[in-house]
């Protein structure tokens, strides 16, 4: 499992985590949320050795990776495949060739299997034979999730979103939960998932375990229906203003 213990964070004089706990369950869902700034995203930049905290620990499989050096935190970056909240796809490289990038930079993979594995992902994200295109042919959700099919590639232990459903359109981005459904309860990748969102439907899709974020800590933990029938007065501020987001853009 993922154990983060007293994590603080600041940047300056802005105090973005102040003393974050926080467990992540081996083969669950564990969604983050939170408002904007509220450091959801800092919380994965450190969980990948990304970014130093000011102090607390990360525990990676009973390892710190906070204590690391550089070369052991790049030995634990390989348990990880990492969704971008932009896909950040290399335009200049076909759908394949970013797919196959962590493989061809990190291991010593023959071409011809490194081909296969291209294949096998992209059929993973439902976008079959599409390898040759450049991303600039595809649409936003399609670059999503080749942008998924990436992170798989390497078949990581721990998947991380970083608000997955950005810039989406209702129809897309509900296709992006179900994907992030369908690989988190597939038995054949046995893979733990963090997705940090703001998107309230998106808790309800994937979600078997709640974080809220507030005030620099760990507000609220619980399942969906815990989330929901919660009387918490700052937990139902932020979702009475989500679904009041909502119907004011609908």
């Amino acid at each position: 499992m993922i154990e983060i213990k007293n994590l603080t964070k600041s940047f300056g004089s802005n105090h973005v985590l102040k003393g974050v706990n926080l467990n992540i369950e081996k083969g669950k869902t564990t969604v983050i949320i939170g408002a904007s700034g509220c450091g959801k995203s800092v919380i994965l930049k450190h969980i990948i050795g990304l970014l130093k905290p000011d102090s607390g620990e990360i525990l990676i499989d009973e390892e710190d990776i906070t204590k690391m050096s550089e070369k052991e935190i790049y030995r634990i970056r390989n348990k990880f495949g990492f969704l971008f909240q932009g896909a950040a796809l290399f335009d200049s490289m076909t759908v394949g060739e970013n797919v196959g990038l962590g493989l061809v930079e990190n291991t010593n993979t023959p071409q011809a299997e490194i081909n296969r594995i291209i294949n096998e992902k992209l059929e993973l994200v439902n976008l079959k034979g599409i390898e040759n295109l450049m991303p600039s042919e595809l649409s936003g959700g399609m670059r999503k999730r080749v942008g998924l099919a990436r992170a798989l590639a390497c078949n990581p232990e721990f998947i991380l979103y970083d608000e997955p459903t950005t810039g989406l359109d209702p129809i897309t981005s509900e296709a992006i939960d179900q994907l992030i459904d369908s690989l988190a309860s597939n038995p054949k990748l046995q893979v733990t998932s963090i997705v940090v969102t703001h998107d309230i439907f998106s808790v309800y899709e994937v979600a078997d375990h709640v974080a809220m974020m507030y005030d620099g800590v760990v507000h609220f933990e619980g399942t969906p229906k815990e989330l929901t029938d919660t009387s918490d007065p700052i937990v139902r501020q932020f979702l009475e203003r989500t679904d009041s987001a909502v119907i004011k853009h609908t």
